[in-house]
């Protein structure tokens, strides 16, 4: 795979998998000895003072009264899913292999192809994969 040949969209989606793929090694190794939800914690504090680094040294830290209500309605929803998928995660790496959980996890993808159909109407085309193979 050549990165020359790939969108901007396909390299961060790339790197994307690749730190959740890294992810679920290192919470299964993290979860080993401590409650998952505790584990689920520090996780978000972690991100939550990361993220907060990002936007500080690169200045687009934003007054919160510039973001839309329904900008607001949906960020807080994709929060709340996101904090209820890193529970369930994290809950089910402490109980099974992490070799079966993440596939399982992975369906995320199918339902967001679903998803994304029934309620934006969208349609993957063989467009997008141009560059990848």
């Amino acid at each position: 795979m050549n990165p020359a040949l790939l969108s901007a969209w396909q390299t961060w989606a790339l790197l994307s998998a690749s730190f959740a793929a890294l992810t679920a090694i290192f919470a299964k190794i993290g979860v080993e000895n401590i409650n998952p939800d505790l584990a689920t914690f520090i996780r978000t504090i972690v991100v939550l003072l990361a993220f907060s680094v990002l936007l500080f040294f690169t200045g687009q830290l934003a007054v919160p009264s510039a973001v839309s209500p329904k900008t607001w309605l949906f960020l807080v929803l994709s929060g709340l899913a996101t904090g209820a998928s890193w529970l369930c995660y994290f809950r089910a790496l402490k109980l099974g292999p992490a070799t079966l959980v993440a596939p399982i996890d992975k369906l995320s993808v199918v339902l967001v192809a679903l998803f994304a159909f029934a309620f934006l109407g969208e349609r993957p085309t063989a467009q997008g994969w141009v560059g990848i193979a």
